[in-house]
């Protein structure tokens, strides 16, 4: 079952990055990660794994960072949904975070949670 992600919109999340900015996706060499993406520490996710993050806002590859979320991407035919996570204080459009996060979502059935 998934947890309920909403409820962390708005609150300041540690973000551990998995795949950097610029890394190449393990099972598909296809999919180059154009933002940073990672877990966070002490969670489960529907997959049993944690949760996983999207961090907008880091132009660099980093390995950790805390950060606040602004949204929610709602996989609907997957075990798992994905966090967005941005610096506090900047502000990005749905179809901003729509965009950044298409070079893998474009793969599921999703829906954008704020």
């Amino acid at each position: 079952m998934k947890p309920d992600l909403l409820a962390y919109l708005g609150r300041r999340v540690l973000v551990r990055v998995e795949c950097p900015l610029g890394s190449v996706h393990p099972p598909h060499p296809n999919i180059v990660y154009p933002i940073n993406c990672g877990e966070l520490p002490g969670t489960v996710s529907g997959d049993g794994y944690p949760i996983d993050a999207y961090l907008l806002v880091w132009p660099e590859p980093i390995q950790e960072v805390w950060g606040t979320v602004i949204a929610v991407i709602v996989r609907h035919d997957d075990t798992e949904d994905r966090r967005v996570a941005a610096r506090p204080g900047t502000g990005w459009t749905h179809e901003e975070i729509i965009n950044a996060t298409r070079f893998q979502d474009r793969y599921f059935q999703t829906a954008l949670a704020r």
